[in-house]
Formats: C-alpha cells, sequence, structure tokens
C-alpha cells in the first residue's frame, strides 16, 4: 500500500513538473516578436544586409560587406521612391577597389539572398591600370563612371548584343547614356589577358564582362535592375546612400513594403 502511495505521488510530481516547464508555441512566437520589436529600424537594416551577405557566401567570393550595404541601401530608396518594379529583386555590385585581376561583379538575387554570378569586369582606360582610381562623367574621357545605375534595354552595336546603362547620380554618372556607357561583351576580359598583360584589358569606360557570361549578365539585369560600382573616390556623394531613409523601410509601421522584399 506504502509503495503504491508513494509511486502516485512520484507521478503528482512530474507532472507538476511539465506543467509548469511547458510553454505554449503562441507565447513562444509573442516573445521573438516583442523581441524583434525592441530593435530600431537601422539594427533591422543591418541585420537584413548582414543576412543576405552571409545566406548567399558572399565573403567567400572577397566581397566586402559594406559595399554591400551601399548597394542596398540604394535599392530600397529606389523602392521607396517607386523607381523599381516590385518584382525588382536583383542587383549587381561592382567594386573597383579591387584589381581588375579578381572578380569583382557580382549579380545577387536579394529576395532568394542567392549569389547568381561573380565574375571579372572591365574598367575604363583612363581609370587606370590593374586598378581604377580615375573616375569621370565626361565624354571621350575613357573613365570609368562610379554610382547607381538601372540596367534597361538590349540593343546590337559594335560590340554585338549590349545593354544600355541610365545612370541615376546627377553629375556622377549622368551621362552614361550619351556617352554610350554599357554593358558589352569584349574578348580582354579574360584569364588569358590576365595571364599576359597582368591585369584584365580595358574599356573606354564601359563595364565590359567576358564573351563567355555576357549573355547570362544581360539577360539576367536587363529591365531596370539596379546597378552600384563602387570606387576610391572621396568625391563621390549620393542620395541613394542615405542610410537613414533606406532604413525605415524597417519600420515596424512598413510592414506591407518590408513583405515586399
Amino acid at each position: 500500500m506504502r509503495k503504491h502511495l508513494w509511486w502516485i505521488i512520484g507521478a503528482l510530481l512530474l507532472f507538476s513538473i511539465t506543467v509548469i516547464s511547458w510553454t505554449p508555441s503562441s507565447a513562444i512566437k509573442t516573445n521573438k516578436f516583442s523581441e524583434a520589436k525592441t530593435l530600431g529600424a537601422k539594427e533591422l537594416f543591418a541585420q537584413y544586409v548582414a543576412d543576405i551577405y552571409n545566406t548567399a557566401n558572399l565573403q567567400q567570393t572577397g566581397m566586402n560587406m559594406a559595399v554591400l550595404q551601399k548597394a542596398v541601401t540604394g535599392y530600397l530608396n529606389l523602392k521607396l521612391a517607386n523607381k523599381l518594379h516590385d518584382n525588382s529583386n536583383i542587383i549587381t555590385v561592382i567594386d573597383f577597389t579591387r584589381s581588375s585581376r579578381e572578380k569583382r561583379m557580382w549579380i545577387i538575387d536579394i529576395l532568394n539572398k542567392s549569389l547568381i554570378l561573380n565574375t571579372w569586369v572591365a574598367h575604363g582606360q583612363g581609370s587606370g591600370d590593374d586598378m581604377a582610381s580615375r573616375f569621370s562623367n565626361s565624354n571621350e574621357s575613357h573613365q570609368s563612371s562610379l554610382g547607381f545605375y538601372l540596367a534597361s534595354e538590349v540593343y546590337f552595336g559594335k560590340h554585338g548584343r549590349s545593354l544600355k546603362l541610365d545612370g541615376l547620380d546627377a553629375g556622377i554618372n549622368s551621362a552614361a547614356r550619351t556617352r554610350g556607357i554599357v554593358v558589352h561583351a569584349a574578348d580582354y576580359v579574360s584569364q588569358g589577358t590576365i595571364n599576359q598583360l597582368g591585369r584584365l584589358g580595358r574599356s573606354f569606360g564601359c563595364p565590359a564582362v567576358s564573351t563567355a557570361v555576357s549573355d547570362k549578365v544581360i539577360n539576367t539585369i536587363k529591365g531596370g535592375s539596379v546597378l552600384y560600382i563602387n570606387g576610391n573616390d572621396t568625391k563621390y556623394t549620393s542620395k541613394l546612400l542615405d542610410e537613414t531613409a533606406a532604413a525605415n523601410f524597417f519600420a515596424p509601421d512598413n510592414s506591407s513594403a518590408i513583405a515586399k522584399l
């Protein structure tokens, strides 16, 4: 009888512990939501960029996360200004702070947080040899231009199938269309040229890519996606790099906009 009583007491004790320690799943979700709400818009923006960077394994490709943050900042500001289609989830990043021997162009799907392509890209003859250090918006300068662009329509020109670019930074790259700054294929963008010259060949200012990937590049980014060119130039400024405005995309009352990302 006594053993039976102790068995009942033990069972009740175990049941009590289980009830006390159990937390409803709805409560767990609520706690996580409350924790997220305590973060400010800037912190949520930083988390968003870091999530893209880490999920797409961009560190392994040598990409600088600060450069990605600039590109995403411009992308979000363009979204807020209704300059992009709702389904424009592709961004292209070119980092001219890197050697032409490196694959310094990235095409990223930020909706799916995946890297589509990492490849070589040429800079202009007037911008430098292996490294691009001079930039211009002037015709006949043969220099590259920094800043934000929209990748526009496809056409056939002297370099074959090419893609026109519209510069979005006044005085910085706004003459891109009249200068004929386009994405096109070039034989001098290859490992063979690097082996021969110690650097890529150079364009007249266009972000030229390898003939092996030009069609993939053009097909992926055409139709109004964002392209951002980063470089070492203290004179470069852009309203599209306003992180405060971009972070407002993640404000608590902007959940409908966040859902579109």
